[in-house]
């Protein structure tokens, strides 16, 4: 017996994920687009622009920062219990190197669910426009389910 999501459950996660997305102004305005979804993780894609470069020309740590929280935080929420939300309590993030074109796509996956807290990490990658991907940053995080108030 598998313990892997039905197909009617993976696109209720999905419709999920992506109706919080649409309400989330400043990933709208980034170009954050949803990749993946499954049960305890989400990948998301921010594209190059000037919107989230910084005054060298590469992606921005602020950017950076937000797509691994945002990442890290749906997974959360993929297994987070119905008619919750959550919200970040903190996170850490290294950044590994700067690039600049292509695309971000940042990997959020659940380490470990309570009750209380739930503990994710987001892989951040640089996929350049040959497709090449490169390591750009790696966020551990904490964040709590609180109360849908919409």
């Amino acid at each position: 017996m598998s313990n892997a999501p039905s197909t009617a459950d993976l696109a209720a996660l999905t419709e999920r994920v992506q109706s919080s997305l649409a309400r989330q102004g400043m990933m709208q305005h980034l170009g954050v687009r949803l990749l993946a979804v499954a049960s305890g993780a989400v990948t998301l894609a921010m594209p190059y622009s000037e919107r989230v470069a910084q005054q060298q020309g590469g992606f921005h740590g602020g950017a950076m920062g937000a797509l691994a929280d945002i990442a890290g935080g749906y997974a959360a929420l993929t297994v987070a219990p119905e008619g919750s939300e959550v919200t970040t309590v903190e996170y850490k993030i290294n950044f590994l190197a700067a690039f600049q074109g292509g695309e971000l796509q940042a990997t959020g996956k659940v380490v470990r669910a309570g009750k209380r807290i739930i503990v994710t990490t987001a892989e951040v990658v640089h996929v350049a426009p040959d497709g090449r991907r490169s390591a750009c940053a790696l966020m551990q995080q904490t964040i709590v389910p609180v109360p849908k108030t919409y």
